[in-house]
């Protein structure tokens, strides 16, 4: 599976489970350790939970390969690893101290559809 087409699926996955705050980064010319970073937020540590576990399912069901997952249980900061795309599921207090999205300011912000 493309990295689009990946990316795509994790969104969906996300939307389906109602993440709340879902960001895409195109981070394919800043690094060669993934082209996309997906973030989110969930409500609770096991909202969180839930998130990353629907991401997984249904990647795998596609086929996907998930490199690793770190964090779960009563987690506040859930990161999914595909590779290609990397996904980090957090509360929203964890999100807002952590702020990656500052560190990627420069980087194409694709939104949570995935276009600019």
């Amino acid at each position: 599976m493309q990295a689009e087409q990946l990316k795509d699926l994790i969104v969906n996955s996300l939307e389906d489970v109602k993440a709340q705050d879902i960001s895409v980064i195109d981070v394919r010319d800043r690094t060669s350790v993934t082209d996309f970073m997906v973030l989110a937020s969930g409500t609770s540590n096991r909202h969180v939970k839930s998130l990353a576990d629907s991401v997984v399912l249904d990647a795998k069901e596609k086929g996907v390969r998930i490199s690793s997952v770190e964090g779960g249980g009563g987690s506040d900061w859930i990161l999914v690893d595909m590779g290609d795309v990397v996904v980090h599921v957090m509360m929203p207090a964890t999100r807002e101290f952590y702020d990656l999205e500052r560190f990627w300011r420069d980087a194409p912000d694709l939104g949570a559809a995935g276009s600019e």
